[in-house]
């Protein structure tokens, strides 16, 4: 499906997630494509090319260049000259300041949820967050992640904010690959509960301003951690 890179470790590839009602065969092409790029079973950099994909789905080319054009369109993938179609990179500084933008939007988002959030949406944040306690044990950061993402979703809902909370999610797949590295960080997923329980707190107090801070340092990337994560993006990020 994939044309690899020199040197790259060859890795299975996701089957097509099922049809959704009254899509058509590009939509859910691209709706495949996004998951393995947000995923990571598509990395920064990795080329794509057009005929092993319509082989590998069982389309004609039409619907590829059209699932394509669309995730060129959304900034997940790029037309590089003499290099076809690639999964999108990111220059450092500018992923840093997507960072900063993130920081500032899941901000929104808690403040908002702080202020609006339902006792149900409440309480479902609580639970979340006791299910990403638990999956610590595991030491499995993959697990961590599918469960964190769960937790910042609810928070994007219980915003009541929706176009604030499409823009969240918007950038949020745009870094996806990048952010998820921030998992596999020595000592991240252990900071995380603890940042998570300063954001929960300060909803459950509808204290929308500390909710506010307390998001924004959760994402922000300063410090040490902003080195750290530096360090681990070589193969993922042109700088």
């Amino acid at each position: 499906m994939t044309t690899m890179r020199a040197g790259e470790k060859t890795r299975p590839v996701e089957e097509p997630r099922a049809r959704a009602p009254g899509s058509t065969l590009s939509e859910d092409l691209r709706a495949t494509l996004e998951e393995m790029i947000v995923a990571g079973s598509l990395s920064p950099g990795e080329r794509l090319d057009e005929a092993e994909l319509a082989s590998r789905f069982g389309m004609s080319r039409t619907p590829v260049r059209e699932a394509v054009k669309s995730l060129v369109a959304m900034g997940l993938l790029e037309m590089r000259p003499r290099q076809g179609v690639t999964v999108a990179t990111i220059s450092i500084p500018v992923l840093l300041e997507m960072f900063q933008m993130m920081a500032a939007l899941e901000g929104l988002c808690a403040k908002l949820a702080a202020r609006r959030a339902t006792i149900s949406e409440r309480r479902a944040l609580r639970e979340i967050h006791s299910r990403l306690i638990q999956s610590l044990s595991d030491g499995s950061p993959e697990r961590f992640y599918t469960i964190n993402l769960e937790f910042h979703e609810l928070l994007y809902d219980a915003s009541h904010a929706q176009f604030i909370a499409s823009q969240t999610r918007s950038l949020r797949r745009r870094i996806g690959a990048y952010r998820r590295s921030v998992t596999h960080q020595p000592g991240r997923m252990a900071a995380t509960i603890g940042e998570h329980e300063r954001i929960l707190d300060a909803i459950e107090r509808a204290d929308a301003e500390e909710a506010f801070k307390a998001a924004l340092d959760h994402v922000n990337l300063l410090g040490d951690d902003m080195a750290d994560f530096i360090a681990g993006l070589p193969s993922m990020a042109e700088g």
